[in-house]
């Protein structure tokens, strides 16, 4: 008669033949709890157990494993004597393997009797209430699986996982029921039942110890936001402890910035409301004194180099207030100038002297020769599913390179122009060879496949819509395949393209297109358009900024639906031609960003010939330039644009679609092609031969918080366009300058970009067509 959990009462005597002593275990979170009960009764486990020998071994209560399975853990076997200390490992053993959820060992005369009860097998796992995870995502994060031995211990393991996906979702709130079914042969199934809760916000955010900024101007500056039914599209306002530390970084940045280099958060704390659905965040602060720089000056060891030849090249001056990021583009502008010298292995470092009396920062920057070090490997996380290659490709150190923390740092801003990661985070680390150094790349995935349906409106088109399927990570390689469909008033267009960015596993960025756009330009000109055709590209480097692309195009052009009273330069055009051209872009890009350019500039040069077959012959040249100013913050940014164009006929008139058109997004304040030469009788736009036009343009907030993605505009554009083979009093040619201003906004608005321009022409032409408004609406879904 076995007890479960204790030794059997000290009556019992140990010998007799028929006598069934007993010493057992049962599973208690995931530990034997009979074994304080062995300690405690070691005397009576040792009479028990001792003496004798071991004839045999049976095993009871086995259901799906072998007898001999169980035998094959034990310590003890038929020969060897009774021994308490090896039926003590035995016990523990089969506890061990996690098989069984209760464990007797008894004794019944020479023969020991292993009781076993076998944990359940799990049939199913199934999820109840997942509403916002989907059931593929928790499956990932857990460790049981169908057919696999139930634990207690594993499913409480795995109850605390899932807690922590909806934790990292923000849902503290989230609560996880395991639930079990029976069912025959000990099998279960095993339900987690999930409430989800609400999402757990941020009720508040406050400071402490701050005097010289306010609190509104602080939440700006960190990324963590307050709740507000607006921020329904996203995730800032949820609370996240790993978001707390990086705005504790940025309040850091952000005081620096300002001058305030004795500043430090002291503390950082999220208290939990007792509904559970919201944080109070606090954060406690010392902002010090304000310092100005004082002395600025350069040292260095390297032989040959002239310090009086770099002082041009430092950002910091003498008089302005300290800030620390102006420090760090010193030093990575005059890395790159002493790079540029032929220094492979350069080490600049600010020595910094600080003056508590008068509030100042002498900073001289030590320029040495660093130490030899190369890149021993770089390693790569985060990509669930973009190659590891792609990545790599992308970064300009390879294993092996000499180690350059200012290419580190474009290569940053390169794998996040790709736009496959919502995070990147380059960081690198000490390796077990004292000269390498080990770069870490950490990549945080986004979505990058597009399944759209747009609907908007437009001054140009008018109501519109549009159809698109884009993969630009296809199979995670980098490559982008898109087909799309436009329908409005005015145009339809479909189009499908392919491009491989790394074409033949080299810098080779090879794509197709086919395409097929109708387009009506009754307003402008009096005439419908209709393209069909391909194309054919290919674009590789030159330099890291200089980068050539070529393509071939041979495209179907057809001329239509011309009403009698068009003008009779536009009714010549009617008719069908077939355009095969070759071409090349060179482009330098110098922005700091291709995606969000707020410093640099580009240039970009454009030739087109046409003649290689077809019916059109004809020589194209364009050159565009943009320059970017950023002035206080990346948020008040000064741009300036401009481009010419030239088109002649080779042999032949230049055709009425071939020829540039002005106006619209191109020229603000008037009409699309509402420049240039006209048929001043029937007001058709007979578009020009050359043209060149320019923007400049202030953008800058609107003191409203950064997260509503609101800006305002002030532009001034000009632009002319003349130049026709024709000769008739009634088509006016006069290139004069237009000029336009205006202002606008922008709101990178949930449903799609929305912009609204309002300009008004200050030197215009009589027969040119004005636009007061312009604006553009579109939207996703």
């Amino acid at each position: 008669m076995p007890v479960s959990s204790k030794v059997l009462a000290a009556g019992l005597l140990a010998g007799c033949a028929m006598t069934t002593v007993s010493l057992a275990f049962a599973q208690v979170n995931g530990s034997p709890a009979g074994a304080e009960p062995l300690r405690q009764n070691g005397t009576l486990v040792a009479q028990v157990f001792s003496g004798g020998t071991v004839r045999d071994i049976r095993v009871e209560g086995t259901q799906r494993i072998e007898p001999t399975t169980v035998r094959s853990y034990l310590a003890i076997q038929p020969g060897d004597p009774f021994d308490p200390d090896r039926v003590d490992r035995s016990l523990k053993a089969l506890f061990n393997t996690g098989l069984f959820a209760d464990v007797q060992l008894r004794r019944d005369g020479d023969v020991l009797v292993v009781q076993v009860a076998e944990n359940p097998i799990i049939n199913r796992i199934a999820f109840e209430g997942n509403r916002r995870i989907d059931k593929e995502n928790l499956e990932k994060e857990i460790q049981l699986r169908p057919r696999v031995v139930y634990t207690r211990t594993r499913v409480q393991s795995d109850v605390q996982r899932i807690q922590e996906i909806y934790r990292r979702q923000g849902r503290f709130a989230a609560t996880v029921e395991p639930k079990i079914i029976q069912l025959d042969q000990n099998r279960v199934d095993l339900v987690f039942e999930i409430n989800e809760g609400p999402r757990t916000g941020v009720r508040a955010i406050n400071f402490v110890g701050n005097e010289k900024f306010s609190d509104g101007t602080l939440r700006e500056n960190i990324q963590t936001k307050e709740s507000a039914w607006w921020r329904f599209l996203t995730s800032d306002d949820n609370y996240d402890p790993d978001r707390l530390n990086y705005d504790r970084d940025l309040l850091r940045r952000f005081y620096l910035k300002e001058g305030y280099a004795d500043f430090r958060v002291v503390s950082s704390v999220a208290e939990l409301t007792p509904e559970r659905d919201a944080f109070y965040i606090t954060f406690t602060i010392e902002e010090g004194e304000r310092y100005q720089f004082g002395k600025i000056d350069i040292n260095t060891t390297l032989k040959q180099l002239d310090p009086a030849t770099l002082n041009d090249i430092m950002t910091t001056r003498e008089g302005d207030w300290y800030n620390a990021q102006e420090v760090e583009n010193t030093i990575t502008k005059l890395t790159n100038a002493v790079g540029d010298l032929q220094y492979a292995f350069v080490d600049i470092r600010p020595r910094i002297n600080r003056n508590r009396e008068t509030h100042t920062i002498d900073i001289t920057y030590e320029i040495n020769e660093g130490p030899r070090v190369f890149v021993d490997r770089i390693d790569i996380t985060g990509n669930v599913r973009t190659l590891d290659k792609v990545v790599r490709r992308e970064l300009l150190l390879a294993e092996g390179d000499p180690f350059n923390s200012t290419k580190l740092k474009r290569s940053e801003q390169r794998i996040k122009d790709l736009g496959y990661f919502e995070r990147v985070n380059i960081t690198t680390a000490e390796s077990a060879v004292p000269d390498r150094t080990v770069v870490n790349v950490e990549v945080t995935e986004q979505s990058t496949g597009e399944i759209a349906i747009g609907a908007g409106f437009s001054t140009s088109d008018g109501p519109l819509a549009d159809f698109s399927i884009r993969e630009r990570n296809l199979l995670g390689k980098g490559q982008d395949l898109r087909f799309g469909a436009t329908v409005s008033g005015r145009r339809q267009e479909y189009d499908i393209s392919f491009t491989e960015p790394y074409f033949l596993d080299r810098d080779l960025s090879a794509g197709a297109d086919i395409f097929r756009v109708r387009r009506n330009y009754q307003d402008e000109s009096s005439f419908n358009e209709k393209n069909t055709g391909f194309a054919l590209r290919l674009g590789y480097p030159l330099t890291e900024r200089l980068r050539q692309r070529v393509y071939y195009q041979l495209q179907d052009t057809l001329i239509e639906e011309v009403p009698s009273t068009a003008s009779k330069y536009v009714k010549e055009q009617k008719g069908e031609r077939l355009t095969s051209l070759i071409g090349q872009e060179l482009t330098y890009d110098a922005r700091n960003s291709k995606l969000t350019p707020t410093d640099g500039y580009f240039v970009r040069l454009t030739n087109d010939i046409a003649g290689l077959g077809g019916s059109v012959r004809f020589l194209r040249n364009r050159l565009t330039a943009g320059y970017y100013v950023p002035l206080g913050d990346d948020q008040w940014v000064l741009s300036t644009t401009g481009e010419v164009g030239y088109i002649v006929g080779l042999g032949q008139k230049v055709s009425l679609a071939d020829r540039f058109f002005i106006g619209g997004d191109t020229l603000r304040g008037f009409n699309t092609a509402g420049i240039g030469p006209r048929d001043v009788s029937t007001g058709d736009a007979l578009g020009g031969t050359r043209y060149a036009r320019g923007s400049v343009e202030m953008s800058f907030p609107l003191g409203l918080p950064e997260e509503f993605g609101l800006l305002g505009h002030a532009f001034s554009d000009v632009g002319t366009l003349g130049k026709v083979d024709i000769s008739d009093p009634n088509v006016r040619t006069d290139e004069t300058i237009r000029v336009s201003v205006g202002t606008g906004l922008s709101w990178k608005s949930p449903f799609g970009p929305i912009r609204l321009d309002l300009a008004i022409p200050l030197r215009k032409e009589n027969y040119d067509k004005k636009e007061l408004f312009r604006f553009s609406f579109g939207t996703r879904f």
